[in-house]
């Protein structure tokens, strides 16, 4: 009889520390993804290669970084960007999923020349943005951007990376 209501009692404390496992809530801690600045990018007039704008800009190479962009970030500065570095040219499609602010989307070919530029694209908005013309390159920065630069297509890039 004694084995018995040990055996009961030891049930009823694995059972009771089960349910209290169950009862526990989980904490999910993120952290805020902030820019790094990767290297230097200027924008540049096709006619006369002059500056139009000079950007900090963290790049998007690997099949990751390239896939999240700057979603789940709540914003950048006027003065940075982020540059999509993609191994060839080929059409190209983007979208805002999970990106919380508004974007200009520039896509650029080969010859680092701007193809074409989607403005003001929408937070969540998950319709396709595409390229007009097989790009190489994407450059993202905050909406209406490209239109305070008077930016076009045929203008061009030129960009560096930091030693890291």
């Amino acid at each position: 009889m004694q084995k018995r209501w040990i055996a009961v009692a030891i049930l009823a404390l694995t059972l009771q520390s089960y349910s209290c496992k169950d009862q526990q809530t989980t904490k999910v801690l993120t952290k805020e993804v902030t820019f790094t600045k990767e290297g230097d990018l200027k924008l540049l007039k096709s006619e006369t290669d002059s500056v139009i704008a000079t950007l900090d800009v963290e790049f998007a190479i690997s099949s990751y970084e390239t896939q999240t962009g700057l979603m789940y970030r709540k914003g950048m500065k006027d003065t940075q960007g982020m540059l999509f570095v993609f191994s060839e040219a080929s059409m190209k499609s983007f979208y805002m999923k999970n990106t919380q602010f508004p974007l200009d989307i520039i896509y650029i070919n080969d010859d680092l020349e701007v193809i074409n530029i989607v403005k003001n694209a929408q937070p969540y908005n998950e319709s396709s943005l595409p390229s007009q013309a097989p790009a190489r390159y994407v450059l993202e920065v905050n909406a209406g951007l490209s239109d305070r630069w008077g930016l076009a297509p045929t203008d061009k890039i030129n960009y560096t990376k930091l030693d890291q």
